[in-house]
């Protein structure tokens, strides 16, 4: 603040940064003074990079490695750093989730199949059998592959309807869930680490992390679920494939410029997603 007001000084009154400085009261040494420090990026680029291929290790680890590099830094600066880059680990992952994303390092999607979000909804027939429905989207191009309904669901079955899903539209980069049964089991880790797919696990008591699959499901509840008797399971999948397609291929989403998600996948021009 100082230093501008001694350059504002010197611009209008054409006068030496001294003589500027003694007007002002301002010490001339702190006027000239320029910081050694310089700019934080490059080690802030190290500690991205070193969490990156040592999932876990804690910002004192980190500390540890950046010294071994040559880097003056204290322990502090460490942790402030890697709490400003959100690389703060994430507690209690099992060891057998393997392709868990361990990190709150999330981006925004650029392109389909980079970043699908998956969750459950439960509803009933009209006998009163309740059913469980799998819903995925993807985030980017806000296209749903699958509204799969069954009476019960197990990892086993989530990997089945993946599979299928998969071989017709491609593999994603990555699959937001939550901690469902399902989601930690041991058949949807195989199959991810197989896949080369990362599961993103939701922090718990943290809905806003998935919130794309929460508003695809309001929207599946009040469109779809609310409007529909379903007399069968048979009927309740034949009515949900409808209701899907309409999204896919009809429906105009805000999000991508009023467009259906069909536009994405076909890859014609559209407005990127907002």
């Amino acid at each position: 603040m100082k230093r501008g007001l001694v350059d504002r000084v010197r611009g209008e009154w054409k006068v030496s940064i001294r003589r500027a400085c003694s007007t002002l009261r301002v010490d001339r040494a702190l006027y000239v003074y320029k910081s050694r420090r310089g700019t934080q990026a490059e080690l802030k680029h190290r500690i991205k990079e070193i969490c990156e291929t040592r999932v876990r290790y804690g910002y004192r680890r980190v500390h540890v490695l950046l010294r071994r590099d040559g880097w003056a830094v204290n322990p502090k600066r460490v942790y402030r750093l890697y709490k400003e880059l959100g690389l703060q680990l994430r507690n209690k992952v099992p060891k057998r989730r393997v392709k868990a994303k361990l990190r709150e390092d999330r981006c925004p999607a650029t392109h389909g199949n980079q970043t699908w979000a998956m969750d459950f909804v439960h509803d009933q027939l009209a006998t009163g059998r309740k059913i469980r429905i799998l819903t995925i989207v993807d985030t980017f191009t806000r296209f749903s592959p699958a509204v799969d309904p069954r009476f019960s669901y197990r990892g086993e079955d989530v990997v089945q309807t993946l599979e299928r899903i998969c071989r017709s539209v491609g593999y994603p980069k990555a699959i937001r869930v939550d901690n469902g049964s399902e989601f930690i089991s041991r058949d949807l880790d195989l199959w991810a680490y197989q896949k080369d797919v990362v599961l993103d696990f939701s922090r718990p008591g943290k809905p806003t992390d998935n919130g794309f699959i929460e508003s695809f499901n309001g929207k599946l509840r009040a469109e779809c679920l609310n409007t529909h008797w379903f007399m069968s399971l048979d009927d309740a999948r034949a009515k949900m494939e409808d209701w899907r397609r309409d999204y896919n291929e009809v429906r105009p989403h805000s999000a991508i410029g009023n467009k259906p998600p069909i536009v994405f996948m076909n890859g014609l021009p559209a407005a990127p997603p907002g």
